[in-house]
Formats: C-alpha cells, sequence, structure tokens
C-alpha cells in the first residue's frame, strides 16, 4: 500500500443520512490533513444539503455512487448507506483505487464481507469498518488489561445489545430486504464486535439462536422514538444465540429493541476468565478472588488519559476511529478496526440468522 505524505486527502461521502450527519462528517471535518470533496445519495436534496453543511466550496453531489468513485481525485470514501448495499459500493470504491470506511456491519453476508476484503487487498488499499464504540475509554481499557493478561484466559463470554423499548422508526431499520435483519444485525453487531475484540477470538466453529418477532406486533407501543408501523415492521424484534469457538470459549449473544427486562444496556460485555472476570453494566469493573476472598474493583477512567493514538488522549469515539483510520491511510500505522475482524462477526451474525430459520446450529 502507497503512504499518502504531504497532502490533504479529498474524500467522498455515499448515504448522507443520518449516520453520515450525525458521526461521520463532523469527525472527518475535525482532521486536519482530510477534506469533503463530494456528496451522494439517491434524495439529491440531502446531498446538496451535505455539500453545504461540510463540504468544500467546490464540492460536487451525485445521485450515483458510480459516478462518484469514477473521480480520480478522491482518495476516500466513506460508506454509509442501508446495508444491502455496503459490499457493492465498497468494492466498487476499492476497486476504483479509493480507501474506504464502511458503516458497520460489514456486509448482509459473509460471502459479501468477504468480497469486500478481498478487494481491499488485490487494490492494496485500506478497509476499515464503523465500529466506534471499541474507542470508550473503559473499553479500550478492558482490552488492554485482556491483552496483558491480567484476566487470564476468557472462556466465557456475554455480548449484550439490550433496549427496553427503542425501536428506530426512521429510514429503512425495519426492512429486512434492506437492512438483513432487526437489532441483531444493527446494535448486536457492536456487542459481537466487541467480545471478540475482548477475547482477540476469531475462529467460530458453529454459532445457534432464535430470532423473535413479539413486541413487533404492538401497536401504539412504548417507544423512545414514538410508535412504530405494525405494518412496515419486518425484522425481529429480538435474536438470541450462542456460539462455539474453536478453543473450546462459548460466547452468548442477546440484541433486541424491545423486550421486557428492566436491566437494558447496548454495546457491552461480560467476561469470564481463568484468573478474573469483568463487565461493563456500569462502568468498568473486574471481580475476582485474593487472599480467600472475593473482590470486585471498579475502574474510574474518568481520572488520567488513555493514548489512543500519538498526540491526543481525549474526543468522542467516533472522532477518534476516523483519526486512526486517516492515521494508517497517511502515516501507515496500524488498523484498530481490520476487516478480518469483522468479517468474521458478519459470519456469525448471518449464522445466528440462518439457525433461527433452519432450528439447527450453522457450522462454519
Amino acid at each position: 500500500m502507497d503512504i499518502i505524505m504531504g497532502k490533504k486527502l479529498k474524500v467522498g461521502i455515499v448515504g448522507c443520512g443520518g449516520i453520515a450527519n450525525a458521526k461521520h462528517m463532523p469527525s472527518i471535518s475535525k482532521i486536519d490533513e482530510a477534506e469533503i470533496v463530494a456528496f451522494c445519495d439517491i434524495i439529491p436534496e440531502r446531498a446538496q444539503k451535505a455539500a453545504k453543511d461540510f463540504g468544500t466550496a467546490d464540492a460536487k453531489t451525485y445521485e450515483d455512487y458510480k459516478e462518484l468513485v469514477k473521480d480520480g481525485s478522491i482518495d476516500v470514501v466513506h460508506v454509509l448507506t442501508p446495508n444491502k448495499s455496503h459490499s457493492v459500493i465498497t468494492i466498487a470504491a476499492l476497486d476504483a483505487g479509493k480507501h474506504v470506511m464502511c458503516e458497520k456491519p460489514m456486509a448482509k453476508t459473509y460471502a459479501e464481507a468477504k468480497a469486500m476484503l478481498d478487494a481491499s487487498k488485490r487494490n492494496g488499499k485500506i478497509l476499515s469498518i464503523g465500529y466506534q464504540y471499541r474507542y470508550e475509554k473503559h473499553k479500550w481499557q478492558l482490552q488492554k488489561m485482556c491483552r496483558a493478561g491480567e484476566l487470564g484466559d476468557i472462556y466465557h463470554a456475554k455480548a449484550h445489545a439490550l433496549r427496553r423499548r427503542a425501536v428506530p422508526t426512521w429510514g429503512v431499520f425495519l426492512n429486512e430486504e434492506e437492512q438483513g435483519g432487526g437489532p441483531l444485525i444493527d446494535i448486536g453487531t457492536h456487542a459481537l464486535d466487541m467480545t471478540l475484540w475482548m477475547m482477540d477470538n476469531y475462529k467460530p466453529v458453529y454459532a445457534v439462536g432464535n430470532t423473535y418477532f413479539e413486541l413487533a406486533k404492538t401497536e401504539n407501543a412504548a417507544n423512545a422514538w414514538g410508535p412504530w408501523d405494525t405494518k412496515k415492521y419486518t425484522v425481529e424484534d429480538g435474536a438470541f444465540g450462542f456460539v462455539m469457538m474453536e478453543n473450546g470459549a462459548t460466547i452468548s449473544l442477546e440484541a433486541t429493541w424491545a423486550v421486557n427486562m428492566r436491566n437494558a444496556k447496548e454495546a457491552i460485555c461480560t467476561l469470564c476468565g481463568t484468573k478474573a472476570g469483568a463487565d461493563l453494566w456500569d462502568g468498568l469493573i473486574i471481580n475476582g478472588e485474593e487472599g480467600g476472598f472475593l473482590y470486585e474493583k471498579k475502574i474510574n477512567t474518568d481520572i488520567g488519559g488513555v493514548a489512543f493514538y500519538e498526540g491526543n488522549s481525549g474526543g468522542k469515539p467516533a472522532e477518534i476511529e476516523a483519526m486512526i483510520f486517516y492515521n494508517a491511510i497517511l502515516k501507515g500505522t496500524e488498523l484498530v478496526v481490520k476487516p478480518e475482524q469483522a468479517m468474521v462477526v458478519t459470519q456469525i451474525l448471518e449464522g445466528i440468522y440462518e439457525s433461527a430459520k433452519t432450528k439447527k446450529p450453522v457450522f462454519f
């Protein structure tokens, strides 16, 4: 891969909806070495507004991503579209010589994710996936402790993505064809990514699980974003799975937008190791045994900094994600979220969905 030095990277945005406006474009605007010069959306007004708010004075707008990736001056493309098109747009951008940041999940299927990875390799271009929850301080600290062996061998873990009543009612979140599923592929992907990252274990043997379409039928339901339209709700409202890893470690995964459960929290995990355990239910808490007694220790990450990247220990997770990605392009530094890792997340999620359909374990 060619490292780009001493120039301002020109960035193209494909998909100018909520995640682009709330996360990616504000984060890119904080990077001095990058400028957004092109915007694409199937709704022209959204691309035009994004160009006005975040683009250069001469920024271009497009309705077709194929036209954007043809622009030889563009160095980087952010793919921020519904899950269905992640793979095709990412591969087109990589084949056109662009580096790509693709929003999570990597793809709807393992085959699509593998094709994305292959395109990155054959073109010598960087590909990363938007798992920004890794960059929260307490989660970064837990990962460091795991790598240092402070928990010992992590033989069981739980990935939690639980909302009591928070079904997204905008966009295409409730559309199975566009998204590939509901909370499992939407927020379960964050929890699973984090859990695998903590364990540093990416060799699944099989997955088994089930999906549920129960609370989705509720008319005029209590919900953080107002009642959902039951006629348009075509994805699961909850999914629960179990994964066996090659080394015998196991993972249970729970993901739901709506469930009758009092303790609900998303993008967290519980780890059980041979030396100690950890959970993220209330910050970072380590539990274990010492001197014949049990202990619980809360790590206060509000005091002191964590060096996510050279020269910066703060910033919002989305800003840190962007800086690490752009540093990899500009300086040749290592990615934190590697496409090989994100591909395994997609593989497991697809396996749970398939198991729910067949009522059988899915072996990889």
